[in-house]
Parts: structure tokens; C-alpha cells; sequence
């Protein structure tokens, strides 16, 4: 089973096991904190104390993204010269601005758990409870049914079963998730990012030398693509695609790509979990700044492997099928990397399916503490709500255990095409909520609660629909009403479903009357918010810079660039 892997090499994939499970223990003790064991509330397990550095908060930002099914993806796009796809991973370092500048400053003022807590303050109950359902149902059989998937494949290709990769990984992030809640899975995420990094960098570097170098790649590619079905040396290093040239034209991913990065990392529970965690505004603001410095680094360390994956099958020096571009970065792991280092990579993707895995299962946890079980017992004493928070990780980590068999039935290629499509389906209207309920004090909460609902719908009919017609239970022809709803691009769907969301959400709260203003001061702009400043100052300084950094990347991967 692990015949490939040196001594060494499962030395260190230990090494990082035994870090992993101390960090858990050290949380579960106080983690650093004055409080005893027994001392420990709900706001020490499910927000950290509330006591958290930005350094900590944007690597745990960071690495609760970076999941398998993303380092598959990526590399997988770089493998079928589908670079468009990592636009993804750079608008979000866009996104994550605005997340700092935008929505922390209420979220912490507010003090808020959970998100669909913040949008009981802003509207009403039933936002409230539609939020929680559709967050925690998406969690359940979408995040972490494809985080487990796709790390169960990583771990085939390393010569380890599905079935036994898939277990212990479980059992293992599901132990340190209970033992020591958000402390243990921040603290895990930051060491678990520098793991990632540095596993992938190697890859990158030892995969380049084995080509003899960047010139020698492209001229690789460039052979290949004088040979029929092979495509030219321009897709490979081209982030921007014309409408039919790609499942990523650059009008989607300008305009509908942010709409679901609105959704993913300024209002999922997921994701913004780890900046409640802050001890301050200043620190919850770097952190989104650190964690958008760290998305520039996916193109390289995840997308040029896939590249360079396939220059070497086009020159027989890797035993890579085009046919599963996805397992492009694993091919490559068991291919060149020296003993040590092997093992280092193993643990980066390790590190990447437990992070995202953990924080799939403590964000459950903490909607299903929060906001279902202290609404239904309001008072509930902290180490109730710590108690059930553990009890509900482990029924996450039985229930996934208990569905990795159908998974393996019911998912199949495109795993991040597949992840990406299901996003733009439900996020659009819940990204019009928030984002206009900030800006707009008289959009109400019967607005709200009808564009949720209405968008819902019209995502879940294109959903069904897409999966019935692939399925073939449906024939649909293409000049009917769901022929021309399934032609259209996912990406463009998620733009015409905002704007319709933003449409109803607007028309019906004009009909009605506006919120009173005592309820809107905390989760509304005022006038007192927009303050002139002179001096610009280190977060400012800070933000310019991220913005030339993702301004420069398209530069290089444009017509214009290299591309």
C-alpha cells in the first residue's frame, strides 16, 4: 500500500500528524489563554475567545479555502489549458477586501456567532432560518462530500485505498474539530499553510528542473501543439477567454465570478467564522489582507504544475493520463520529488482536505449550536452550547463517514466545475441581501425573505434541470424555455440571477415600509461611518498594493503578457 513512500517520507507525514493532534490537545487545555479547561465557554470554542492575530487569521483564512478539490482543480485546469479557471483564485484576493473593509466592521460590532444571525438583526427570523438551513444543507452534501471525495483520490494515487484514506482522514480532522473547536482549527490551518506551501513550491521547482527550465516547458508545449487535438501554447498562460471559447469567458468571470466570491467569503459562515475570531478590527482587516496576499500564490504553486504535469507527458519523462487531468500535482508528487520532500507534499495535501475539512465541520457546528439548538433553548448555559457544539461535530463526521459511499457513486470528473456551478445557483440572491442591506437602509425584510426565496427557486429549477437533462430522465429542446435557461454559461446565469434577486429584493421592500431606524444603526452604513482621512494609513497602504499585485498577475496572463 505505501510501498512507494521511503522511510523518511512517512517519518514526516507522521511528524505532521503528532503536530496536528498536539495543537488540538494544547486548544482543548485553554490554548495560551489565563482560563482553565473547565472554564472554557461557547465564545473559547466557536470564536477563539475572540482573541485572535491577523497573522493567524488570514493563513487560517487561507488554508480553510485551499481544499483538495481545489488543488485538484487548479492543477487540473493547468493540465487542459483551462487557465481562466484560476481567476477564481485571484478575484478572490479582490474579494477579500472588500470582506475587511465592508463587512467585518459589522459583523464585529454586532457581535454576532453566526451569519445567518446577523441577517435576523438586519431583517427578521425567517432570513434568519432560511440562511441556516440552506448553509448547513450546502456544508453536508456539498463542501464536505467534496473535500472528502477528492482527498480520498489524492490518497489513491499515492497507492492508499479510497476507502482507508477516506476513514482515517475523517476520524482524525473530526477528533482535533471536537477536541479543541475554532482555536484548534485556526492554529492547525496556520501551520498547515506553510506545510501546503512549501510542499507545492517543491513541486513546482523540481518539476521545472526536470524540463530543464521555463523555455524548455513552453517549447514542449509548443511541439505538442503542432500535433492535432493538442491545443496552442496561448491557452495555456491566457486568463481571459471570448464567450464560447470557454466554460470561463472573461465576461462571467469579470462580472460573474465576484458575485459568487461575494457569497463565499464575505457572508459564508465558512469562511468569515475566522474573522469573529479577531481580538480587534485592525487585526480581523490585516488578516483579510494576509489571506489576499496568499490567493496570488495559487496561479503558480497550483496552476503552473498542472502546465508543467503536461509538458512532461507531451516528452514521456510522466506517467500522467491527459484523460484525469485532475491528478496532475499528485502524478508529479510520485514522479520527482526526493525522499523528504515526498512526504512534506503528501502532508500539503493532507493539510489541505483536514483544513478545509475541519472548517466545514466547526462552521456546521456552530450554525447547528447557534442557531438551531439556542433557539430553541435560549437558556442554555455555555458548557451546554459547548457540549452539543461537540456532540454536533461528531454526528457531521458519522454522517460523512455514512456518505462517502454514495458519494463515490454520484460524483465523478469536474469536481471544481461541478462546485463552482453549484455556487452560482444558490449564492446570487443571498450576495444581494447582504451586500444591498448594508448600503440600502430602506430595503425591508419582506424583500429580503421574497428575493431569498425567489432566487432559490430560479437557481434549484436550473440546477434540477441541468442534472435531469445530463442524466437524460428529460429531453429538452433547445428552442424551449429550459433549453435557452441550460445554454446559457453558469458564470452569466449567476449575473442575470443577481440582478433579478436585486430587482425583487428593491420592488418589494419599496412597497412596504422601511425598518425602524434603532434596528438598522448597527447593521446599516450612517453618515458617521464615512470619516475623511488625511493620512492613508497601513491597511490603505497595504490594500493599494494587493490591488497592483492582482493587477500585474492579469497583466502576465493576458495576450498582452507572456500569454
Amino acid at each position: 500500500m505505501l510501498e512507494n513512500l521511503h522511510f523518511w517520507d512517512l517519518s514526516i507525514i507522521g511528524g505532521y500528524f503528532a503536530i496536528v493532534l498536539w495543537i488540538a490537545w494544547w486548544a482543548s487545555e485553554g490554548g495560551g489563554s489565563n482560563k482553565k479547561k473547565s472554564d472554557l465557554d461557547s465564545s473559547d470554542y466557536f470564536l477563539a475567545g475572540k482573541n485572535e492575530g491577523w497573522f493567524v487569521i488570514g493563513a487560517s483564512l487561507f488554508a480553510s479555502n485551499i481544499g483538495s478539490e481545489i488543488i485538484l482543480g487548479v492543477s487540473g485546469a493547468g493540465a487542459r489549458a483551462e487557465m481562466p479557471q484560476a481567476n477564481f483564485e485571484i478575484l478572490a484576493s479582490l474579494i477579500l477586501i472588500l470582506l475587511g473593509w465592508v463587512f467585518v466592521p459589522f459583523y464585529l460590532r454586532t457581535g454576532v456567532y453566526t451569519m445567518p444571525e446577523f441577517l435576523e438583526l438586519r431583517y427578521s427570523k425567517a432570513c434568519r432560518n432560511y440562511l441556516s438551513v440552506v448553509s448547513v444543507l450546502a456544508y453536508v452534501l456539498t463542501k464536505i462530500s467534496l473535500i472528502i471525495f477528492a482527498g480520498a483520490l489524492v490518497f489513491e494515487t499515492m497507492g492508499i485505498p479510497f476507502w482507508t484514506g477516506a476513514i482515517v482522514t475523517v476520524l482524525a480532522t473530526g477528533f482535533y474539530t471536537v477536541l479543541g473547536g475554532l482555536k484548534a482549527v485556526i492554529y492547525t490551518d496556520m501551520i498547515q499553510t506553510f506545510i501546503l506551501l512549501i510542499g507545492t513550491a517543491a513541486v513546482t521547482y523540481f518539476g521545472l528542473s526536470q524540463l530543464g527550465g521555463w523555455d524548455a516547458m513552453v517549447e514542449a508545449i509548443s511541439q505538442a501543439s503542432l500535433e492535432a487535438g493538442n491545443p496552442p501554447v496561448d491557452r495555456f498562460f491566457n486568463l481571459w477567454r471570448a464567450i464560447g471559447d470557454s466554460d470561463y469567458p472573461w465576461t462571467g468571470m469579470l462580472f460573474g465570478a465576484p458575485i459568487l466570491g461575494v457569497w463565499y467569503w464575505c457572508t459564508d459562515q465558512f469562511i468569515v467564522q475566522r474573522t469573529l475570531s479577531a481580538k480587534d478590527l485592525s487585526n480581523a482587516r490585516k488578516g483579510t489582507l494576509f489571506a489576499g496576499f496568499l490567493k496570488l500564490l495559487p496561479v503558480f504553486l497550483f496552476f503552473l504544475p498542472g502546465v508543467i504535469a503536461y509538458a512532461l507527458a507531451q516528452k514521456g519523462m510522466l506517467d500522467f493520463s491527459l484523460d484525469n487531468p485532475d491528478q496532475a500535482l499528485p502524478a508529479m508528487i510520485t514522479g520527482f520529488l526526493p525522499v523528504g520532500l515526498k512526504g512534506l507534499a503528501i502532508s500539503g495535501l493532507l493539510a489541505a482536505l483536514m483544513s478545509s475539512l475541519s472548517s466545514a465541520f466547526n462552521s456546521s457546528s456552530t450554525l447547528i449550536t447557534i442557531d438551531f439548538y439556542k433557539q430553541y433553548k435560549p437558556k442554555a448555559t455555555e458548557k451546554e452550547l459547548v457540549w452539543v457544539g461537540q456532540i454536533a461535530t461528531v454526528l457531521l463526521v458519522i454522517f460523512s463517514l455514512g456518505w462517502i459511499p454514495f458519494m463515490k457513486t454520484l460524483m465523478g470528473g469536474g469536481i471544481f466545475r461541478y462546485l463552482q456551478s453549484v455556487q452560482a445557483y444558490i449564492s446570487p440572491p443571498i450576495a444581494a441581501v447582504f451586500l444591498f442591506g448594508l448600503y440600502f437602509q430602506w430595503i425591508n425584510a419582506k424583500g429580503a425573505i421574497v428575493s431569498l426565496w425567489t432566487g432559490f427557486g430560479l437557481g434549484i429549477l436550473r440546477l434540477v434541470t441541468e442534472f435531469m437533462s445530463k442524466e437524460g430522465i428529460i429531453q429538452i429542446a433547445e428552442d424551449s424555455f429550459l433549453g435557452i435557461l441550460l445554454s446559457i454559461n453558469f458564470l452569466h446565469y449567476a449575473i442575470i440571477l443577481f440582478v433579478f434577486s436585486a430587482a425583487v429584493l428593491m420592488l418589494v421592500s419599496k412597497m412596504g415600509q422601511p425598518q425602524s431606524a434603532e434596528v438598522l444603526r448597527l447593521v446599516t452604513f450612517q453618515k458617521k461611518d464615512v470619516k475623511p482621512k488625511v493620512a492613508l494609513s497601513s491597511d490603505a497602504w497595504l490594500t493599494i498594493l494587493l490591488i497592483i499585485g492582482v493587477l500585474l498577475i492579469w497583466w502576465i496572463f493576458s495576450p498582452l503578457g507572456i500569454g
